[in-house]
């Protein structure tokens, strides 16, 4: 029910002057979720950024794999 209520609420809205006047200034938000998706991206890279420059300045993800291998080399060998 209240999908074909949003549905016939976006199809009068579609054909009432207001909703023409809003797609002719640009207000009907086409395009919001790839801008908001965009702005997500960057700061998951931002994010990303920050922590290889944290893990190559402090050698704690070196040292982590050193000692996962070293632990796996006693149990096999």
């Amino acid at each position: 029910m209240l999908t074909t209520y949003v549905w016939t609420h976006c199809l009068a809205l579609s054909w009432s002057p207001r909703g023409r006047r809003l797609r002719r200034f640009g207000l009907d938000q086409r395009g919001q979720a790839s801008a908001e998706y965009a702005l997500v991206l960057l700061g998951v890279a931002a994010i990303a950024l920050l922590v290889m420059a944290w893990a190559a300045r402090t050698n704690r993800v070196g040292r982590l794999l050193d000692g996962v291998m070293d632990q796996l080399m006693d149990r096999v060998g």
